[in-house]
């Protein structure tokens, strides 16, 4: 890995422990302000902190407990001042309402440097679907 891609694989461990603890404003400083995020909730499309920060909050308050994060076969490629990941993560807990859950998402993103350091310019999370059924396989392991 080189010292770049360790720079950048650095931003998303801030966001895992951000996610963990649900620290918002320290979650938030990663993002650009004109963040393109596509989610797996509707509207599926949040532009900007300012609709992203209100999604987030509303995912945290979901939680009873603290989100534990798995993150699995982070991959990262960086040209000059671009850099593109993808991930597996699987978020682990209780929600308010008392079910414990544990589902597998994948995750892209995009960072842009912004002087010294790194943002993220697009994420874009999803739902590995079973086509028979058309249900979201948020169970599976990869």
């Amino acid at each position: 890995m080189t010292f770049t891609q360790a720079e950048v694989e650095e931003v998303f461990d801030r966001q895992s422990e951000a996610m963990r603890t649900k620290d918002i404003d320290r979650l938030m400083s990663l993002y650009s302000p004109d963040i393109v995020y596509f989610d797996v909730v509707p509207p599926l499309q949040f532009n900007g902190s300012v609709a992203l920060r209100k999604r987030f909050v509303q995912w945290f308050d979901g939680w009873a407990s603290a989100i534990d994060l798995d993150i699995r076969d982070l991959t990262i490629a960086v040209n000059g001042d671009i850099a593109f990941a993808h991930w597996f993560s699987k978020a682990n807990g209780t929600l308010t309402s008392g079910r414990e859950v544990g589902f597998w998402l994948r995750v892209t993103s995009c960072c842009q440097r912004a002087g010294t350091e790194w943002l993220i310019t697009h994420e874009h999370v999803s739902l590995p679907v079973e086509l028979p059924s058309g249900s979201a396989a948020m169970n599976l392991v990869p």
